[in-house]
């Protein structure tokens, strides 16, 4: 499953050989070419222990500020979505909120998370709009992963990604976001461009952690 131990190619861009960035309990490099920063393969969590760590985590649809928390990434989509869309929840989690709340919106929506929804027929299919929220930083093949939610996107489809975004090393250095060991790969804004221009899309920033891609038509 990870590459090897001694790559520190980006797993995004796949640019070789990254600049290494910081170091704590971990050591971390930044890709010259995406920005991306990222821990390398032998400082992932087994499947095991990744899971052990999203075990503990207690989001519910039935709580509010979850629900509110979620509405950063909901509101600006559901905005841009036509009546009665379709739409996939990757990286669900063990209490799928977001596709509750598109859902009562009067949405059709899928879920996947390869740990608690972790039927692969949904990636299999296509959708107007998909949402991944608290996830990409915890991909450890993020181009494949995000290569292949793009995929399942239609022509002039939407994919929403809430995720923290790196600054600069003087706020990395402090930040705690970095401490999750379950984080392996932290984006920036000039991540996010340069993956809008690989997938030729058009990006959108309707606030901080919250970045919309829109598919060009066919």
């Amino acid at each position: 499953m990870n590459q090897g131990l001694d790559a520190r190619n980006c797993p995004l861009c796949q640019t070789v050989d990254g600049n290494a960035f910081y170091q704590d309990r971990r050591a971390y490099f930044r890709c010259p070419t995406c920005q991306l920063v990222f821990v390398l393969p032998d400082q992932f969590l087994s499947p095991e222990e990744e899971k052990s760590q999203y075990d503990h985590h207690e989001n519910s649809a039935d709580d509010p500020g979850y629900r509110r928390f979620l509405g950063r990434l909901f509101d600006p989509l559901s905005q841009s979505l036509s009546p009665n869309s379709r739409g996939l929840d990757f990286g669900s989690g063990p209490g799928p909120t977001l596709s509750v709340m598109f859902e009562e919106a009067g949405h059709a929506m899928a879920i996947y998370d390869p740990f608690y929804a972790p039927d692969t027929s949904p990636l299999q299919q296509q959708y107007d709009f998909i949402t991944t929220t608290e996830v990409v930083e915890h991909l450890h093949h993020p181009r494949r992963e995000l290569d292949k939610l793009w995929s399942c996107l239609r022509p002039n489809g939407l994919l929403g990604i809430m995720t923290k975004r790196v600054t600069d090393l003087k706020a990395f250095s402090n930040w705690h976001y970095k401490n999750d060991p379950t984080h392996v790969c932290f984006y920036s804004i000039e991540t996010f461009q340069w993956l809008a221009e690989y997938w030729r899309a058009t990006l959108t920033v309707p606030e901080n952690d919250v970045v919309i891609f829109r598919k060009a038509q066919a």
